[in-house]
Order: structure tokens, then C-alpha cells, then sequence
């Protein structure tokens, strides 16, 4: 008996003649992720050229990321970020046991290991979010001189970082923020810094023990530390006080990495919470017996694909950010 076009067609795709013997549905997620790996590629090649271009004035990794909740003033480099790799790499195994649990079709066991991803998915969303906040309000502000260059200060005995706030003096002046109508047409600040550029070059003229750290890169891959004199002669050129990083603006170095950070850390970012969505819905609908009544677990497979694809694309995001 011939078969009709319906038949034919729902044979093509549930039968032993599927392309690459995957489903409809699972073979358009790999289309999806092939297409947005080519885009993270994209992304991550830009910001490899942006670096090499600029290598002798980037941001030391370790120097940006030294920030672990609970633990304000404690010098912990890229603790943070290491936990949030393992908690997001462990949720990617939580995925694979959910699947696993799927094949044999076990309810309970896919409705925890959902759970555990779910969670894992979540609390990476909160700590990039509050990393982002650490890496926006910065720690202890620097200079700019009208050049783009970032002077940042060090303790000429220790070596260490000095925080603006620790030296600088007060002086009783009105302040207010700059608008581009009442000024320089071109330039405007968004809100004021904690102290005036006045008060920072006083600070810093009256403490012997300062000295000014470049942005820039040595030979050996450390920032160049200036004399006490040439720091004197170089904060002259400063114009403006800089706290933490945005667009336009980064008191830690070059400002094309805050804009690199900013936008493939966000877009991963938004991509976990893309996650996070459809793992919830999934895990309610396993919750109330769907994939039990269609006989399969196949939706949990793919948004497992999905989910380890996210998993991976971190994996380069952090190498390139914070280990290279």
C-alpha cells in the first residue's frame, strides 16, 4: 500500500531516514547553535585584535577581578570567577544526568537533576551580575589625562594600590556636574566622583609616599611605576577623576576592554538567562506529566544541547578575559 504525503513525511522524520538520525526539532537547535557559535566567534576574534592593537596599555586581569563576597579588603584574584566557572561547568553535568534520566524515563530523577541545573544557572546569573557591579563602581579610582591615559596610584615603599579616598583632601568647594550645555559641548559626566580632581592632586602632592603607576606595560608584562618626580609632572596633565568602569570611561586601563566586557560577558550573560527561562518551563511541564505523555523526554535533550553550548562558550569567554 503507498504510503501518502503525511505519512511519508512524518516518516522522513521519525524514522530510520532522519538527517544525521536527529529529529526536526533537534537537528534546527544544532542549526541555532552553529549560527550563534559563528557569532560568539565574531565576537571574541574582534576582541582578540582590540587587544593585540592595545596590548601595552590592557588591564591586568588579576588586578580587576580581586573581588570575593563577604570578604571586602581581602586580595582574592579570579577566586570568584574560578567558582563561578565550577558552578556553571557542574550544572552542565546536572544537565547530562536530567537527560540521561529522560532515556529511562524517570520522572523523578529528571525533575531533580532539572532542579540542580536550574539553581546553578540562577546563582552564575547573580554572581556575574554582581561582578559587574565591583567591575562598574571599581575600587580605588585613578586619573585621566587629556590623552585617554589612566594614572593610577601605588605606595612607592609597598608596591600596592592606593585608593584616591586614602589621600585625598577635602576642600570645601561647590560642586556640580558637568552638562553638555552649559560647557564644552562634546563632554558631559553622568554623575560626580567622590572627590574633585583639586582635591586628589593636593592629596597626592602632600604624600611623599606616593607615586604614580601607568597604564602602560613594561617589557616583563608589569605597569610602569614613575619616579616621584616624574609623578609630580605627570599628574599636571591630569583633567578628570575616574571610578570603576563604563563605556567611556575605565580606571583600570584601556577603556575598549570595559566595552568588550561589558558586551560578551552581558551577551553570554543574557544567554544563561535565556537558559534559565526555558529550563524552568521545561521543569514545570516535567512536573506536571507532558513529556510522560508523549512517551519521551526529547524537549529535555534539547534544551540540554542548548544549555551545554552556553557551557562552553564560557569556557573560551574565560579564557580570553580572565586567563589569558
Amino acid at each position: 500500500m503507498e504510503l501518502t504525503a503525511v505519512e511519508k513525511e512524518a516518516k522522513l522524520w521519525s524514522g530510520g531516514q532522519r538527517p544525521l538520525n536527529a529529529s526536526y526539532g533537534k537537528l534546527m537547535m544544532w542549526f541555532f547553535i552553529v549560527s550563534d557559535a559563528l557569532t560568539f566567534s565574531g565576537f571574541l576574534v574582534s576582541y582578540g585584535f582590540s587587544r593585540f592593537k592595545n596590548i601595552d596599555s590592557w588591564p591586568i586581569a588579576d588586578e580587576v577581578f580581586t573581588h570575593f563576597p563577604f570578604l571586602h579588603g581581602v586580595d582574592a584574584p579570579m577566586y570568584y570567577v574560578a567558582l563561578m566557572t565550577f558552578i556553571l561547568i557542574f550544572s552542565s553535568v546536572t544537565m547530562v544526568l536530567a537527560v540521561d534520566a529522560g532515556h529511562h524515563m524517570n520522572k523523578a530523577k529528571v525533575t531533580f537533576y532539572m532542579l540542580l541545573t536550574i539553581i546553578g544557572g540562577a546563582v552564575f546569573v547573580g554572581s556575574q551580575a554582581w561582578e559587574w557591579k565591583n567591575f562598574i563602581k571599581g575600587e580605588y579610582g585613578a586619573l585621566e589625562t587629556k590623552g585617554g591615559q589612566i594614572l593610577q596610584f601605588v605606595n612607592a615603599e609597598t608596591g600596592k594600590r592606593v585608593a584616591i579616598g586614602d589621600f585625598a583632601v577635602s576642600i570645601p568647594t561647590e560642586r556640580s556636574a558637568h552638562k553638555s550645555s552649559n560647557g564644552v559641548w562634546y563632554q558631559s559626566e553622568g554623575s560626580l566622583p567622590s572627590y574633585s580632581l583639586a582635591e586628589v592632586v593636593e592629596g597626592f602632592e602632600s604624600n611623599d609616599n606616593l607615586v604614580i603607576r601607568s597604564e602602560k606595560l613594561d617589557q616583563s608584562g608589569r605597569k610602569i611605576v614613575l619616579s616621584r618626580d616624574d609623578s609630580l609632572d605627570k599628574i599636571e596633565n591630569a583633567v578628570a577623576v575616574v571610578e570603576g568602569a563604563n563605556l567611556i570611561h575605565n580606571e583600570y586601563g584601556n577603556r575598549l576592554f570595559a566595552d568588550f566586557f561589558f558586551f560578551i560577558t552581558g551577551f553570554h550573560g543574557f544567554h544563561v538567562f535565556s537558559g534559565v527561562v526555558i529550563n524552568l518551563i521545561i521543569f514545570f511541564n516535567v512536573i506536571i506529566g507532558t513529556y510522560e505523555k508523549r512517551g519521551h523526554y526529547e524537549m529535555v535533550e534539547k534544551v540540554g544541547l542548548y544549555w551545554h553550548f552556553v557551557d562552553l562558550v564560557w569556557v573560551f569567554v574565560f579564557t580570553f578575559f580572565y586567563l589569558v
